[in-house]
């Protein structure tokens, strides 16, 4: 791709922090290269203090055709969307954004369609299921929309933070009455059991849910990419769960990605 970059290049940075994990780079020049589209993405890392800073300057970039949003941006850049996407508008938080005909940005949420695409590929079946959700950040609350629109009978949301809960229950409020509770880290009598946190990025984590309760009956589904099979998916695989992980989620995020950003 580098042989390519010339002064008509798009391009569509990844901001967050820290940077130094994420894979999309790569994964989406490659694909965004395999669409015969001159684009690249780039690593840009960007504290919380600079997100005003950089959001104008690519703003005011005129080669700037995207920006794709990573922890811990993902609710704050909802506030630079001129324009955003019904998933986005409930928990006013993006993952990914493009230009609007004006210059302005338009956002969307994706994590939580690319984690039950990711889930459902690997053999879960949402459908009917009654699903354990540990963690209410902005991908957990993803996932929680995602879920319900899958068709899942009953939701529970464990996150130790209380506010999040409470925030992502009112957002649900509307789409998943009589489905949706709010429980413990208990995975007993569930069929999908799904990590939404970053426990498991650093060895010595402790688990996000109780993993001497997971049973082979259960589908086990983890949002932690680059640092191999976590706790979590070890213990699963250990007691004969089908499991799937945050690379398979990164996969099935990447044509949603090159879609939205290319597809205009």
């Amino acid at each position: 791709m580098l042989e390519k970059l010339n002064g008509e290049t798009q391009l569509f940075p990844i901001i967050g922090k820290p940077i130094i994990h994420v894979k999309a780079p790569q994964r989406l020049t490659s694909g965004i290269e395999a669409r015969g589209y001159n684009g690249i993405c780039i690593p840009l890392e960007v504290g919380d203090e600079d997100l005003e800073d950089v959001m104008r300057g690519l703003s005011h970039s005129g080669n700037v055709s995207g920006v794709l949003v990573t922890m811990p941006h993902k609710f704050n850049a909802f506030e630079y969307c001129g324009t955003s996407s019904r998933t986005a508008k409930l928990l006013k938080g993006v993952s990914v954004m493009r230009r609007n005909g004006d210059g302005s940005w338009h956002g969307e949420m994706l994590d939580g369609l690319a984690f039950v695409k990711a889930q459902v590929d690997a053999g879960a079946q949402p459908n009917g299921a009654r699903a354990l959700l540990v963690g209410a950040g902005a991908a957990g609350s993803a996932i929680a929309i995602a879920l319900l629109e899958a068709g899942v009978r009953e939701l529970i949301i464990h996150d130790f933070n209380e506010a999040r809960v409470d925030q992502l229950m009112a957002i649900l409020a509307g789409i998943g009455v009589g489905r949706v509770s709010v429980g413990s880290a208990d995975p007993t009598g569930c069929d999908m059991v799904c990590n939404a946190t970053p426990m498991g990025m650093s060895a010595g984590d402790p688990s996000p849910v109780a993993v001497e309760l997971l049973s082979s009956s259960m589908f086990v589904g983890d949002v932690v990419a680059g640092h191999g099979v976590t706790a979590l998916l070890q213990a699963a695989l250990a007691v004969g769960c089908s499991t799937a992980d945050g690379v398979q989620m990164v996969e099935a995020q990447q044509e949603m990605m090159l879609d939205f950003l290319l597809g205009g």
